[in-house]
């Protein structure tokens, strides 16, 4: 399992380990059943606070991407990458609901909006065929 942090950029560390970890399930690369390390050799392994990584997995395990079980550890929860799917769906439509709300903003109709998505969406179906 690899997780770089990146203590220059503007997003906190925990939410780094979260969109890490939720990204290697999404990908596959951490299936259901495999342990994490403990909260404390995470933090050693990656030179963070132990309470970041404590933050961390207390989100992941509300969000039902992990789940602990006392002293034998942590683990990828069986319905992990099923839940990480969700969450960025959920992401994907507030980042599309808060666009057209600026595209609105700067007095494109809702018509004038689908056309541009699709033709982006073509385009960029172009350059990937490419």
């Amino acid at each position: 399992m690899e997780i770089l942090i990146d203590t220059d950029s503007t997003e906190p560390i925990f939410a780094q380990l979260i969109s890490q970890i939720k990204q290697l399930v999404s990908n596959g690369n951490l299936e259901p059943g495999f342990q994490l390390p403990s909260i404390r050799q995470l933090a050693a392994d990656l030179g963070i606070n132990q309470n970041t990584v404590a933050k961390a997995y207390k989100l992941l395990e509300r969000d039902k991407v992990i789940i602990g079980k006392g002293y034998r550890g942590t683990f990828i929860h069986s319905q992990a990458q099923q839940n990480c799917l969700i969450d960025y769906s959920q992401q994907a439509r507030q980042l599309m609901s808060t666009t057209i709300m600026q595209l609105r903003e700067l007095g494109l109709t809702d018509s004038e909006i689908r056309l541009q998505f699709a033709e982006l969406i073509k385009e960029r179906t172009l350059t990937e065929a490419l």
